[in-house]
């Protein structure tokens, strides 16, 4: 194992031993083979640079309590990887070389899997970017596909804790039949400008549809969540628990999001994907981000100036949320049994 002070880490990027690579060209994939160089060699007219024809995906390795590493649904990330390159017009990658990729890059860089306790975990960047030479607006013909593996810190040093929000109107990160639906870096892109302003009043941001500026869509570079708890007439009945997240065809289908709405219908809570007014937050007794990077990234108040209003849900972690979030952690560190077959056991 690398000498790393693991307890230190944050969500950056630590330089691995390798990467893994393959290419397509002349109409078709070659076997992914790992790399010591981290540099693309790239022609200064490939179309990921002139027409920003790429994709990527973010999944984890777990080293968990019994001493096995385990891969978190990488399936979902090859599917989802696929469906934003058909977006762009680009050629998926199969889903078995995504995996081989994947198990390469693991089994190569091993001694980055930071041990179980620490929190930290090995992140893979699945990447898909179109390398054809052309001036012409259109799409390439020729591909490179990378995984590049880096151990992270757990998103909350220390622990689990809140993050405030601030309402977005003034920048749209995705039309609502644009490419939203898809990972691909123009999106975040689009969104710098708004994120960067909450982030510089210690903020994070909260997108609103970028038809109507009336429905949740996303925050920054994860899914919305929602509780509701609805009281019934009988007292021997218990409060009903509503999961809610917002329904769009401008947001990421969220892999977290889909496993924690999985958990949560096991717990017999009411799950609900539709489309969501802001001002239902004030309805809400907890409210989340939620994607690969956090799990669960819990909200204590969203700020929405313009309307001189202020949501809050508690500056701790709600019940819900927080039952959730150890669930899924207990699945992905091998703390609890795996009913889904989300994890593939890799190595001891």
């Amino acid at each position: 194992m690398k000498d790393i002070n693991w307890s230190t880490l944050g969500f950056h990027y630590t330089e691995p031993d390798y990467i893994v690579r393959a290419a397509y060209h002349d109409g078709a994939w070659q076997e992914p083979y790992a790399t010591r160089d981290k540099y693309l060699h790239l022609h200064v007219s490939a179309t990921c640079l002139q027409y920003g024809q790429e994709a990527f995906e973010g999944l984890k390795a777990f080293r968990g309590i019994d001493g096995k590493i385990r891969i978190f649904r990488w399936r979902e990330n090859a599917r989802r990887m696929a469906r934003s390159a058909e977006g762009l017009f680009m050629q998926p990658v199969p889903e078995e070389l995504f995996g081989r990729a994947i198990r390469l890059a693991l089994e190569k860089n091993l001694d980055f899997v930071p041990p179980y306790g620490t929190g930290s975990t090995l992140y893979f960047r699945p990447l898909l970017i179109g390398t054809t030479p052309r001036l012409g607006v259109g799409p390439g013909r020729d591909f490179e596909f990378v995984v590049i593996p880096s151990p992270i810190g757990p998103y909350y040093p220390g622990k689990f804790h809140c993050t405030s929000f601030i309402v977005n109107r003034y920048v749209d990160r995705a039309a609502p039949l644009g490419t939203g639906q898809f990972k691909v870096g123009g999106n975040y892109a689009a969104s710098f400008r708004a994120t960067e302003a909450a982030h510089a009043m210690g903020l994070d941001c909260l997108f609103l549809d970028s038809k109507y500026h009336r429905y949740i869509d996303e925050c920054s570079a994860a899914n919305f969540i929602g509780i509701k708890r609805s009281k019934v007439e009988s007292r021997k009945s218990k409060d009903v628990i509503e999961y809610l997240t917002p329904k769009s065809s401008a947001i990421l289908p969220s892999i977290t999001n889909d496993s924690l709405m999985t958990l949560a219908r096991e717990r017999g809570y009411k799950v609900t994907r539709r489309r969501i007014q802001l001002e239902e937050l004030a309805e809400m007794s907890e409210a989340a981000a939620c994607g690969t990077a956090c799990v669960i990234s819990p909200i204590d108040r969203v700020l929405d100036p313009e309307r001189n209003r202020t949501y809050t849900f508690g500056s701790e972690p709600g019940p819900v949320l927080s039952e959730l979030y150890r669930a899924l952690r207990d699945i992905q560190f091998g703390r609890a049994e795996d009913k889904h077959g989300w994890t593939e056991i890799m190595s001891q």
